[in-house]
């Protein structure tokens, strides 16, 4: 049999879809004559979920990277991004990590490239907003937290002082509410350490005056809007209690080097603003020539493509049909053609844009593919959520594992367990950070991986690192 014979799968993106199908793919196919490739732009697959703690100091950033090459047994790696995909010769082409160009021809094809920051109109935010979707990101905040705390240290300027102390994060998802969470702590210990250093520098008595400000933002009445009541009261309750000033029903109207302003007419001055409203889909997909919804891939309970069984796709990149959650008759007369405001076709809602549906969908993926080349038989994705867990920092976290609420040092047991059964890797590792960042005080350096470069935030890359002409550091 020719090299040409053999059936190829590409599958584009090594997120939590596109892992579990490669990994899923080289198991349920180890002894048959086909061909597994991942395109992808790094080596390693990303843990999403603890970034914020990477940020925090409390993990270092390998933790949350798991080798591709080490937990996908007979698949082959491509480095390269995805610029297009052409559905009738079957190829995806690609720009290599070095500027060159390739393409990839396909018997079958998984499209997983995920999602990449949403960005809103708002004046000033795409020049002094800083993304939260990559390790280069999660390394340079934890890099300007300290710069900004250290140069406050240095000023004799109060107002300078209390700006570069002063932190907004807009978006009070999961990710704008536990990098709140988090860097509170992280500012604290900061914030104490010089305070400990004592007259003999000057900074002691400059920075007691003075006391980190978090701010956390949104425009829902509540934080944690997508989940239970119950959990967003509990994660409520903690940041407020660690003293993160929570404003709901508010944004920033506009962003300047020196602060933010409030769309309630509040100047806040910062040189730190997060930007974490939420995601859209990676570009790639509404290029691909296909039917989409808000930007997502329309896809059949089967996760194939309707009219091209050779294409599939999972995760934040598919428009999911979720089977739990049929519409109603009122929704689904709102538009001809069965659509609501996001919903899926075939009357049922979409699958929420999360991790767990993008790890599921992505093993359904896998066995479809394989039924599609004759070997078992295919299913329908449907999945009942196991509930959600928000870590809160220290021993505080908000989950609801199978529907119970829980909070306190009991939840953070239960999220810390759930994200070491998640990973595909490195669980070892993660846990012993854990136990060190218990017993010694974090170090407090900067790494100076970016140095005075501000990371992108409009980018469908957000894996690569920085750029040259980029904001300078304030």
């Amino acid at each position: 049999m020719q090299a040409e014979d053999i059936p190829r799968i590409v599958i584009v993106g090594a997120g939590f879809a596109g892992h579990r199908t490669a990994r899923t793919l080289s198991r349920l196919l180890a002894r048959e004559r086909v061909e597994i490739v991942l395109l992808n732009p790094t080596d390693y697959f990303l843990y999403l979920p603890l970034l914020p703690q990477v940020a925090a100091g409390i993990l270092e950033p390998r933790r949350v990277t798991v080798s591709l090459a080490h937990t996908l047994p007979r698949v082959r790696l491509v480095l390269g991004e995805a610029t297009q995909v052409d559905l009738e010769e079957r190829r995806v082409h690609y720009t290599g990590p070095e500027g060159g160009l390739g393409e990839l021809r396909y018997d079958r094809l998984v499209l997983a490239v995920g999602s990449v920051n949403k960005l809103l109109p708002v004046p000033g935010v795409s020049e002094h907003a800083h993304g939260f979707r990559g390790l280069p990101e999660a390394l340079y905040l934890r890099d300007h937290l300290t710069r900004q705390t250290e140069l406050a240290a240095a000023s004799a300027d109060a107002g300078e002082c209390a700006a570069r102390c002063t932190f907004v994060v807009v978006g009070a998802g999961y990710t704008g509410t536990e990098i709140a969470a988090q860097g509170k702590l992280f500012t604290d210990a900061l914030h104490a350490q010089m305070v400990r250093s004592g007259p003999g520098n000057g900074s002691g008595w400059r920075m007691r005056d003075t006391r980190p400000r978090w701010l956390l933002l949104d425009i829902a009445p509540r934080v944690l809007p997508e989940l239970d009541r119950r959990l967003s009261e509990t994660a409520d309750r903690v940041l407020r209690g660690r003293g993160v000033e929570v404003y709901t029903g508010t944004s920033v109207r506009e962003a300047t080097p020196d602060g933010v302003w409030l769309n309630n007419g509040e100047f806040v001055p910062t040189r730190t603003l997060v930007w974490c409203v939420g995601v859209r889909p990676d570009p790639l997909v509404a290029g691909v020539g296909l039917p989409v919804e808000h930007g997502r891939l329309r896809v059949t309970t089967r996760l194939d493509v309707r009219g091209h069984p050779e294409v599939f796709a999972c995760g934040d990149a598919a428009a999911v049909p979720d089977l739990t959650r049929p519409l109603s008759a009122s929704a689904e007369g709102a538009r001809p053609d069965g659509h609501h405001d996001g919903h899926g076709g075939d009357g049922f809602e979409l699958t929420p844009m999360t991790a767990q549906h993008a790890t599921r969908q992505g093993e359904v993926a896998a066995r479809n593919v394989a039924a599609s080349l004759g070997h078992g038989t295919a299913h329908p994705y449907r999945h009942h959520d196991l509930g959600f867990a928000v870590d809160l920092g220290g021993v505080q976290a908000a989950a609801n594992p199978l529907g119970v609420p829980l909070s306190g040092p009991l939840a953070g047991a239960v999220t810390r367990g759930y994200h070491l059964a998640a990973m595909p890797g490195n669980r070892v590792r993660v846990a012993a950070d854990w136990l060190l960042d218990a017993a010694l005080p974090r170090q407090a350096v900067q790494l100076g991986l970016v140095r005075s470069w501000s990371v992108p935030l409009d980018t469908a890359s957000p894996e690569l690192a920085t750029f040259p002409g980029a904001p300078n550091e304030r």
